[in-house]
């Protein structure tokens, strides 16, 4: 097949997320199986307009504000003497793109999840509403497309706001297990990390008022925020506020091989997101047999199992946090237990059988 995806980045963008690599690892895959890939994404400063990444031709245009008013001319020169593409793949991560209106090629929405009210978390009203108006038209501009969502979750979402049941289609993340595996050896002391980008919606500030507060109580825990994002100077005052000195590292962009490394030494991932479509740092720290603490929120309630691969607590209730990591941290053997069904639990999911699922979805869509 010749695809077409339309993105707002590639994981070579210094914003790049968990979305951005769930598009990879599949695409890339794509590509590897003899699929011609071409991907549309947004630039930034001193990104070259044309690459190619993972096998995939990846055309830049505009940034990562402005990507919308370049999207079609970015399509035009994607297209330009080149046979039709079979199918296109819209990787709906943040403000639709309406892609059915302007393309006349098959759509297939790839959806992690949709924002909703959390939007108004995030950005600026005049952002959040936009985004929030541009998902409620969703349903008619995309009604008779197909969709693969990340979760149970993301599904039931599109069904609630008006997108057939028999069009929307579950394929969960992978991870790669030849990468993530667990290790016996740990950080010295009682450790806690946060891994993923620094957005002011992902609630990581509860989590460092969690972390005073057990300090306050007189245990020695060590907070690694790992990553980058537009909330960082934020949260770094945050942690000054509440005193936390050299108890909190921020720790910036780490490579994959520090990751992994992070994901096996720390006693307890968290991810205090109030929505996701699936967050897929919890399976990979579950592949490292960390069990992770993170908000009862959609999404993440397949990600961490509650109880068995870890525990979820009410996204805004940091004495739930605090006392969540209290018995993580306090009990090794419960640490053990939970590590142990997080590793199991991670098994489930790889990058081939998200690739196959995919493949199967893009060649009945393109047959339409």
């Amino acid at each position: 097949m010749r695809i077409l995806v339309v993105n707002w980045q590639d994981r070579l963008n210094p914003e790049a997320g968990g979305a951005e690599v769930h598009l990879h690892e599949i695409f890339g895959r794509m590509a590897s199986r003899g699929h011609q890939v071409s991907l549309l994404v947004s630039g930034w400063d001193g990104a070259p307009a044309e690459d190619v990444v993972d096998g995939m031709r990846v055309v830049r245009r505009g940034s990562r504000y402005t990507f919308p008013l370049h999207v079609r001319s970015g399509f035009r020169a994607v297209t330009a003497g080149q046979e039709p593409f079979d199918v296109l793949v819209e990787d709906i991560n943040k403000l639709p793109l309406f892609t059915p209106v302007w393309t006349g090629l098959p759509v297939v929405g790839l959806v992690p999840h949709l924002f909703g009210s959390t939007a108004f978390q995030q950005e600026s009203f005049p952002v959040a509403a936009t985004v929030w108006s541009a998902e409620r038209l969703m349903p008619s501009v995309y009604a008779d497309r197909d969709f693969v969502v990340i979760s149970d979750s993301t599904a039931a979402d599109l069904e609630a706001r008006g997108f057939p049941a028999e069009r929307i289609h579950i394929s969960y993340p992978g991870i790669d297990h030849e990468i993530f595996t667990p290790s016996i050896h740990r950080a010295p002391e009682p450790t806690v990390a946060y891994v993923g980008r620094l957005r002011r919606y992902k609630g990581i500030d509860l989590v460092l008022r969690a972390v005073a507060k057990l300090a306050g109580e007189g245990m020695d825990v060590k907070f690694l925020v790992v990553g980058q994002g537009d909330d960082a100077s934020r949260l770094e005052r945050a942690a000054q506020g509440l005193n936390l000195g050299d108890r909190v590292s921020f720790r910036g962009f780490v490579s994959e091989e520090e990751k992994v490394r992070i994901l096996r030494s720390t006693w307890v991932n968290v991810y205090p997101s109030p929505k996701e479509g699936w967050g897929i740092t919890n399976v990979e720290a579950a592949a490292c047999a960390t069990p992770s603490v993170a908000s009862d929120a959609p999404g993440l309630r397949e990600s961490v199992l509650d109880g068995q691969t870890g525990f979820l607590v009410e996204h805004h209730d940091v004495d739930a946090w605090a006392k969540a990591l209290r018995r993580l941290l306090e009990d090794a053997d419960l640490r053990e237990q939970l590590g142990t069904r997080a590793l199991e639990h991670s098994q489930r999911f790889t990058w081939e059988a998200t690739t196959d699922d995919l493949e199967g979805i893009l060649q009945m869509s393109a047959s339409r």
